[in-house]
């Protein structure tokens, strides 16, 4: 997006909004059931974002998948904290890479918390990468007209005269 004279910014009231202050471990240990439970919010954002192509006009939905996974993470403090906290640190400690293999004990017994408190099962693998049809309550945007431009260089007649070429054909093995 280019910026010009006539382009208008937000004002900052509209900018602020509560940030989401976690680690990266923390992110990760809650992002399954967190992409679960925020998947329309961050459908409706994401499809605003890609059909608009403006930032400025998705604030509105980029502050609701800040308040689901707000909400979320709130929800999962007061319930499966500590199960929550093994994860994570689980993660952030047993690799550089914070890989999900070293951890799957402490990611059953959090899945387990999240089943039984809140009745959340975890994705199934490959859940997220799944083509899915989203119905959204906004409008599509309109599809601009495709501007047709006559030919601007008409062909040669039919029996305009065609000579051999005059040194041969660019494929010779044809002929």
């Amino acid at each position: 997006m280019v910026i010009t004279n006539n382009t208008t910014l937000p004002e900052e009231a509209e900018l602020d909004t509560q940030e989401l202050n976690l680690s990266s471990a923390a992110l990760r240990a809650g992002a399954f059931h967190l992409g679960k439970q925020c998947e329309q919010a961050n459908n409706e954002f994401m499809l605003c974002r890609q059909e608009l192509d403006d930032p400025r006009a998705c604030l509105a939905e980029g502050k609701a998948v800040t308040g689901c996974a707000l909400d979320f993470f709130r929800k999962v403090k007061k319930t499966c904290h500590e199960e929550f906290m093994q994860y994570a640190t689980c993660l952030d400690k047993s690799s550089g890479t914070m890989a999900f293999a070293h951890c799957r004990k402490t990611q059953g017994v959090f899945d387990k918390c999240v089943k039984d408190n809140f009745d959340w099962e975890r994705p199934s693998y490959g859940y997220f990468a799944r083509a899915k049809v989203i119905k959204s309550a906004r409008d599509p945007p309109k599809k601009e007209e495709k501007i047709s431009y006559p030919d601007a260089t008409p062909g040669l007649p039919e029996d305009y005269p065609k000579p051999p070429a005059k040194y041969g054909s660019r494929f010779h093995w044809l002929e």
